[in-house]
């Protein structure tokens, strides 16, 4: 698809007689933030030069007294909002307004120095990412924390605790079990109509999509998988992802959230994601070996596998994200590779023998990371793998539970905790420092902003569990 030039995007608010251009760009943390501006003050010039904002209010970003910040429109993003009257809609890069530089703690701009040092080494030209993106369509959500109370309380018409509730017009009891979710045909799925006007409005932005489907656990999990599209476009097309599932969900009275596990005991949201690396238009991951793949297709799974530990810091960068990665929910928590079972940290599709098809699915991060970091940090270890030719070891094709001790002992494991994994990242991100695509700085802030206001935040406030456990003590 052609991606329009700053004459054509004014050229298409004339002719959609368009009166506002939203200028949208990511935290650090991975929230999208956007402010307004009258069409009319949008010019072939301000591709350039952007437009200034307060950095100081921005998490993780700058410090009051080096507050100023540019956004600078990128133009091969607009499209036109299909939930704001008359709007256009434009992702933007990060500079300095003074040395014109981009800001290195932009996540946009990690994931385009990523793009750049992969073609800096001539080993590929194209990282290619196929997101599938998770998440819960919950009908009520309440929760709050004080001194005196925390709680929450889900709702969802399609959830199995509602089998014997009452309900206007009476209980039909078509209500969906527990981990036994995938693909119900309509009553039971109660939200195929949202799923496809959340589809087809992706399409219509100019999202690729493959197929849209209810996920595995009760109460509303969904999936929408989008056609895999280079690390940097994939990043955008994950925000606008994400915006498009929350304001149609909210359009039906609803509400969407990529919390990796809102509900215990069930399975959580992932964010599986499929990649390979083309050179001259050939998929380099095709070859004769093991499911298919290349010597450089395994050499890339070596070095994603032997950083896994530090990866997940930024693949699965909430605590939320460790209460999915826990055995019996077909969660990957064995770091090792395999041709089908799903418990391992990485699979490869075997339903396909065209060479072009061939890839590998990663499928420890989470749809609460921010892309554009964990993206280029999984294609960071590639890499790295790829020119140390660091061997992934033997696969996981056993059913992990027909494993004897001896043999489990042997299947190293994903981190228990964010804290583990921010203690991975601290021994081990020198392969991310390569080419100034992360940053000391970018580490530090990280490590500091997930260690300060995430993990200690939780760790000081007492858990309603704790009194079923300690209150009679």
């Amino acid at each position: 698809m052609h991606a329009p030039t700053p004459r054509e995007v004014l050229a298409l608010c004339r002719e959609k007689e368009l009166r506002a251009v939203d200028l949208r760009f990511m935290d650090f943390p991975g929230t999208q933030k956007h402010f307004t501006i009258p069409v009319t003050a949008l010019t072939e010039k301000s591709f350039d030069s952007g437009f200034g904002f307060d950095g100081s209010s921005i998490r993780g970003w700058q410090s009051i007294n080096e507050s100023d910040m540019l956004v600078v429109p990128e133009s091969g993003t607009a499209f036109v909002d299909p939930f704001m009257k008359q709007t256009l809609a434009i992702t933007c890069n990060i500079q300095d307004p003074i040395t014109r530089e981009d800001y290195a703690k932009d996540p946009r701009n990690v994931a385009r120095k990523a793009e750049n040092y992969m073609k800096s080494t001539g080993l590929a030209e194209t990282a290619n990412f196929g997101p599938e993106a998770e998440f819960f369509v919950f009908d009520d959500v309440r929760f709050d924390q004080n001194e005196h109370e925390c709680y929450y309380h889900i709702d969802s018409v399609e959830g199995q605790w509602n089998r014997g509730r009452s309900e206007p017009g009476g209980n039909k009891g078509n209500k969906i079990r527990i981990k036994e979710g995938y693909f119900p045909m309509p009553p039971a799925d109660t939200l195929q109509d949202i799923r496809t006007e959340m589809m087809l409005m992706l399409q219509d932005c100019g999202v690729e999509v493959e197929a849209q489907m209810h996920e595995t656990a009760t109460a509303g999990q969904c999936e929408i998988d989008m056609r895999y599209q280079p690390l940097v476009k994939t990043g955008d097309n994950l925000l606008l992802y994400k915006y498009i599932v929350k304001n149609v969900a909210a359009r039906y009275g609803k509400t969407a959230t990529f919390m990796p596990k809102p509900l215990w005991n069930d399975n959580g949201s992932g964010l599986h994601m499929h990649f390979s690396l083309w050179k001259n238009g050939t998929n380099l991951f095709a070859g004769s070996g093991y499911a298919g793949l290349s010597d450089t297709a395994m050499y890339a799974m070596g070095g994603i596998l032997k950083h896994a530990p530090s990866l997940l810091a930024f693949c699965c960068p909430t605590t939320n994200s460790y209460k999915r990665l826990v055995a019996g929910f077909e969660a990957p928590i064995n770091l090792t590779y395999s041709s089908r079972n799903r418990s391992a940290a990485i699979r490869i599709p075997v339903h396909t023998p065209h060479p072009e098809n061939k890839r590998f699915e990663f499928r420890c991060p989470d749809s609460s990371s921010n892309g554009y970091l964990a993206m280029s940090a999984m294609l960071m270890a590639a890499l790295d793998g790829i020119m140390n030719r660091i061997d992934p070891g033997r696969p996981l094709d056993k059913d992990i539970y027909d494993l004897g001790p001896d043999e489990l002992a042997d299947v190293p494991r994903t981190p228990v905790s964010l804290e583990e994994s921010l203690h991975a990242l601290r021994r081990d991100h020198d392969f991310l420092l390569r080419g100034d695509v992360f940053t000391e700085d970018v580490i530090d802030t990280w490590i500091w902003y997930k260690s300060e206001k995430e993990i200690e935040a939780l760790r000081q406030r007492p858990h309603p569990y704790e009194f079923a456990m300690y209150f009679d003590i």
